[in-house]
């Protein structure tokens, strides 16, 4: 396992990263599926976890959110116990996981965001139906407000469900694979509302599959194969050489050349290129 430490923050300590793991492992059965995982996400970035299919990076995820449980380890969020930041956190799961059945409106939807605000008994006023709104229209959504959600395509849900995470007004924002099988202006839209968050103040962390636009998208990254292989800024980390580890060697010439020329990883442990 290569070992590339994180980038240091601007304070020493959990508290000066938005997310902390520590030796985080969860299993099935006795197969291990992520192993003593340890990763800081900084402030106010873009991160992303990558790695082949299996590598465990969606289940590191709901191991991290508590959705399933953890053998060991620890998750701080900015410093502090996950138990007590937890409502700081926005999760969109991947889109394979949701019930489209379920007869809801779009505004319904997005506002389900509101309910650690509002409870289930207090009313909704009129400044939080305008949130609801405006966070649609971030999305360009809005004039589907009334439509029922299982009518949407594809592409206009999961710009729902990231409307959605926006009425939660969070500070980190945990997205599982939120491009796949999305349209390229709905991804284009989607990558500049995250930008837009950031540019906020929040922290923005994705499951990613498509290496060919990790240095478009994101600075940091964790390459995951049930262990972590590395971690740190994507010009220091995201190199042939390191993907080939991660990928057990199966990362074909093909892939490669599919990448634009610009976030082409060499044969040797030059960092990849920013696309600009």
């Amino acid at each position: 396992m290569t070992n590339i430490p994180d980038t240091p923050g601007k304070r020493t300590g959990d508290e000066g990263w938005a997310l902390s793991i520590q030796g985080l492992t969860v299993s099935y059965g006795a197969q291990a599926v992520v192993f003593s995982v340890d990763w800081r996400v900084p402030r106010e970035s873009m991160s992303v976890i990558v790695g082949p299919n299996g590598a465990g990076k969606s289940t590191l995820l709901k191991a991290m959110l508590g959705i399933i449980p953890a053998v060991s380890g620890e998750v701080r969020i900015f410093g502090q116990p996950f138990a007590s930041q937890r409502d700081r956190i926005a999760y969109v799961p991947q889109r394979a996981s949701v019930d489209w059945d379920f007869p809801a409106s779009v505004f319904d939807v997005v506002a389900m965001g509101q309910y650690r605000e509002l409870g289930w008994w207090r009313r909704r006023r009129a400044q939080h139906r305008a949130h609801v709104l405006e966070c649609l229209e971030r999305v360009g959504m809005r004039d589907f407000a009334d439509r029922q959600i299982g009518q949407l395509s594809g592409g206009q849900r999961q710009r729902v469900f990231m409307a959605r995470a926006l009425a939660q007004r969070a500070d980190i924002y945990v997205l599982d694979e939120p491009f796949a099988g999305v349209d390229a202006a709905t991804e284009r839209a989607l990558v500049e509302v995250l930008r837009s968050v950031v540019r906020e103040g929040a922290t923005v962390l994705c499951v990613h599959h498509d290496l060919a636009t990790v240095t478009e998208y994101f600075q940091h990254v964790l390459l995951l194969n049930v262990r972590r292989i590395a971690a740190g800024p994507v010009h220091e980390v995201f190199t042939e050489a390191l993907l080939q580890e991660t990928y057990g060697g199966r990362l074909t010439a093909l892939q490669l050349a599919r990448m634009p020329d610009q976030a082409r990883p060499t044969p040797s442990e030059t960092p990849l290129a920013k696309v600009s």
